[in-house]
């Protein structure tokens, strides 16, 4: 499952040290290295983008990514808040 941030990380820093900015196509994930390009789809309605890691998740975080706003709208889930998704590293 894929979900996106709130807007109250809009300008925090991230784990990586980049600022956190909504209107980019950047992700968090527990895992994957930061600079790590990533093609995220959509299995509901097969839509994708390639975003870059550069955040961490929370452990306890039962997703398997998290979007910015701009990454969700691409992907057509901001109203439902959440989507399944496949990954697929493209680095």
């Amino acid at each position: 499952t894929a979900v996106h941030y709130s807007d109250k990380f809009q300008g925090r820093k991230t784990a990586s040290g980049e600022i956190f900015d909504q209107n980019q196509l950047t992700a968090a994930h527990k895992k994957i290295p930061y600079g790590t390009r990533v093609k995220v789809t959509n299995l509901e309605n097969d839509r994708s983008v390639i975003v870059k890691i550069n955040d961490r998740m929370a452990r306890k975080n039962s997703n398997v990514i998290d979007l910015t706003r701009h990454a969700a709208t691409e992907l057509g889930f901001v109203k439902q808040g959440k989507a399944r998704v496949n990954l697929e590293v493209v680095d």
